[in-house]
């Protein structure tokens, strides 16, 4: 046993968007510094931050367990009722197999769901795909909780039941203990259930944030995320026992079932898988030629290259041995480039990006010169990617690929934006509606921004929050944090000897660099050479429907393995 003698196995990060408010960073220090040897994250209905949250818990000596409150929500309740929204169940990756089927699930029920509803599945989807998952019940807003508040124990077993022919032998009746009566009330029948169906038991507490003392600012949070006021008290809150507990502190509050605390334990030394950074997995070409895709990039580059010193560097004065002899310095450069990215293993790279480019030149779809490194590359040049002939500037390859400093080759390729999708929708055409994605992004609670959220919720004034938040320096180019400005201006610090401000300020602090909100990289593209959700788990977005998103932003996706476009 640990020396805290529990794990926490139900923790809401920031990536749980307006709802958590638990850093990544700042849950490992919490593991290391109560002795936890292993923690899950378990974010409503994602995995954001599973591979960011997997790399910082590993190299801290911590155990990550990846984890999602996975909401199901089909099963008809008596008298022909349904629940008015989805119930959920925590599911815990124990090995590679049961990863592949978390990201199937978790992908399914964002793209198998329309744009209206909350993410969630049937429960006949899980069929199939649940081999190597723990499942958690619950706890008191799942489908057995809910069950059991509204009285109807057959219901809450059938449940149960139904929960163990899907998760034999990886099924545990979740048990938590907040203070609320709702809590309470129904605990005694759940305890009954599970001896009586002979599932143990296991305790978990409901983290959404920290510490005690921040209560307030995850109340705020809330408030901010369902647009109510702080003063209003029919609106969703938590406890401040939602907070991340000592072991000492769990153990103590399940001293009656320390069955319920060992067995955070005993899963989180069921629970093995730790996802690992793959080297870049390039798609192939699909050039529908019986040819190695080093032969066809030698011959698609030989053959623009001639035409390029055709048009853009032979001239009319130029005599035959002048042509010779500046068409041999190109060609020279041109197979020193091909050498070495074959050497690299990236013919397919150009060939992919030479393809698109070339076709939306086609259809007359302006594209950009070429900028960056890229431009460097006579290949890129004889292509087509780029139009800035390199040895003309005299740029040098190795900026942009070089054998020894080996790293990821990156074309900027600057389309029209009005006419961008037409590319995607070429790309996918090309490699497969199941094999190409945009990139997901996260925006923070930023300094000035964080001000107004946080004023609204407190009831302040729209002139008062204009004028503390023009108090705070709010320039891209030079980003503060809003305890800089603080520090910094005296007319804030002179605003802060106010109560009201005061209190706004120290809540502002608390959630400000906190994920707000998911938005779509506007410039990306990644292209798998399989299936992607067998490589990361993915969304849709919500204003371009049928063109999946990776969940993973773009350092994390990169990490899977994906290669991005730009």
């Amino acid at each position: 046993m640990s020396d805290a003698g529990f794990v926490h196995l139900r923790v809401h990060s920031d990536y749980s968007l307006l709802e958590g408010a638990v850093r990544i960073d700042d849950l490992v220090s919490l593991c290391k510094q109560f002795r936890m040897p292993a923690v899950a994250m378990t974010d409503s209905g994602n995995l954001f931050g599973a591979m960011e949250f997997a790399s910082s818990a590993s190299n801290a000596g911590i155990q990550p367990i990846v984890g999602t409150l996975l909401a199901v929500g089909d099963i008809r309740q008596d008298h022909g009722r349904h629940e008015s929204e989805p119930a959920s169940i925590v599911l815990l990756t124990q090995n590679e197999t049961g990863h592949r089927n978390l990201l199937e699930l978790v992908s399914a029920s964002f793209l198998e769901t329309s744009g209206t509803e909350i993410p969630h599945l049937e429960w006949n989807r899980l069929e199939g795909h649940t081999d190597g998952l723990i499942a958690l019940s619950g706890g008191p807003q799942g489908q057995v909780g809910r069950a059991l508040a509204g009285g109807r124990t057959d219901v809450a077993r059938q449940l149960l039941e139904r929960l163990q022919e899907l998760f034999p032998d990886r099924l545990y009746v979740e048990l938590m203990r907040h203070g609320e009566d709702s809590c309470s009330e129904k605990e005694e029948a759940l305890v009954e259930l599970a001896r009586t169906l002979d599932l143990p038991l296991v305790a978990t507490n409901d983290v959404h944030f920290c510490a005690e003392e921040d209560y307030e600012a995850h109340d705020a949070l809330l408030c901010i995320a369902s647009s109510r006021r702080i003063t209003e008290e029919d609106r969703p809150r938590r406890t401040p026992h939602h907070r991340f507990k000592t072991g000492e502190e769990m153990r103590a509050l399940f001293a009656d079932l320390p069955e319920a605390a060992d067995n955070t334990l005993a899963i989180a030394q069921r629970c093995t898988f730790v996802p690992c950074g793959r080297k870049p997995i390039l798609p192939s070409y699909p050039s529908g030629r019986s040819v190695s895709e080093e032969e066809e990039l030698r011959r698609q580059a030989t053959e623009g290259l001639e035409t390029r010193l055709e048009r853009h560097v032979f001239t009319p004065e130029m005599d035959a041995d002048e042509r010779k002899h500046v068409g041999s310095a190109y060609r020279e450069r041109l197979e020193i480039e091909l050498d070495i990215i074959a050497r690299t293993q990236f013919p397919g790279y150009f060939l992919i990006v030479a393809d698109y480019v070339q076709w939306a030149k086609r259809q007359g779809i302006p594209v950009g010169p070429g900028r960056g490194s890229g431009a460097s590359s006579v290949v890129a040049w004889a292509l087509t990617i780029t139009d800035l002939d390199p040895m003309r500037f005299g740029l040098l390859f190795e900026r942009f690929l070089n054998p020894e400093r080996l790293s990821m080759p990156d074309f900027d390729v600057e389309l029209c934006r009005d006419r961008r999708d037409e590319v995607i929708d070429y790309v996918r055409q090309r490699h497969g509606f199941d094999r190409v994605a945009r990139i997901i992004t996260f925006g923070m609670f930023e300094p000035r921004a964080v001000v107004r959220d946080v004023g609204r919720v407190l009831g302040m004034s729209d002139d008062q929050l204009d004028r503390f938040a023009k108090m705070v320096p709010d320039d891209p180019a030079v980003p503060l944090g809003l305890q800089h400005a603080i520090d910094d201006e005296k007319e804030l610090q002179q605003a802060r000897r106010g109560t009201e401000v005061a209190h706004l300020l120290d809540i502002a602090l608390k959630l400000e660099g906190l994920h707000r909100h998911a938005s779509i990289d506007a410039t990306a593209v990644v292209i798998a050479d399989r299936p992607l959700q067998q490589l990361v788990p993915l969304c849709r977005d919500s204003h371009s429907p049928g063109l999946p998103v990776t969940q993973f932003a773009r350092k994390s996706a990169e990490r899977a393995g994906l290669v991005a476009f730009d």
